[in-house]
């Protein structure tokens, strides 16, 4: 490995060697593993458990790539216009989540003027897996289907949500949510706001790629 890795915490020094290995060029285990001097099992090891916390993705040929943890601030970006519309618009409020491990963190927050509402804190972190934003950072959701996961008091008593997944290089990196009161969702949430969170999602997918 290249003495400028070298700090003194061989995992973390490893690990940042093979980062900056996929930032110039994808590059799959065993080139990885030439280019660095490790084994291939080691390199093995690294790669899966860095793609795990989504600091490297896998493309179809094997390779690795930066992951999407790394768009985490970007995709905040351009997501907080989108969404401010989404609540201007419904009425309701909104949030952006991505996964962090087995919980669900989120990055960015828009709360309505009703005096009750559902909202969540930017920054906030839950566990998995209650509610439509985990359905959909689960893949807990019908890629045939509308579009959306809704979901009935799954998280808290009282408060119901549609979520749609938002995509980059095909893979779920977040979920718009729309959250609110019960009694202000009938039919349903999906019935609802459903095609509404739907386009909000593509929008920020567009402005991704």
């Amino acid at each position: 490995m290249t003495e400028s890795f070298k700090t003194g915490v061989g995992g973390v020094d490893r690990s940042v060697a093979i980062l900056d290995c996929v930032e110039s060029r994808p590059m799959g285990t065993s080139e990885l593993a030439r280019t660095l001097g490790l084994t291939v099992s080691t390199a093995h090891r690294l790669v899966t458990a860095l793609a795990a916390h989504g600091l490297l993705r896998r493309d179809a040929d094997g390779r690795f790539h930066l992951g999407p943890r790394f768009a985490t601030s970007a995709l905040a970006e351009v997501a907080r216009p989108v969404l401010d519309e989404l609540c201007a618009t419904a009425g309701e409020c909104v949030q952006l989540w991505v996964r962090r491990a087995d919980h669900r963190l989120c990055v960015v927050s828009v709360e309505c003027g009703e005096e009750l509402r559902a909202s969540q804190p930017e920054g906030c972190l839950l566990p998995l897996p209650h509610g439509s934003s985990a359905q959909v950072l689960l893949g807990e959701y019908d890629p045939a289907g509308p579009g959306w996961v809704e979901s009935m008091q799954g998280r808290a008593p009282g408060v119901g949500s549609v979520s749609a997944p938002v995509r980059l290089h095909g893979d779920v990196v977040a979920a718009v949510c729309l959250s609110a009161p019960i009694q202000r969702l009938d039919p349903s949430p999906g019935a609802r706001y459903g095609a509404q969170v739907v386009a909000a999602a593509a929008r920020i997918e567009a402005a991704l790629a």
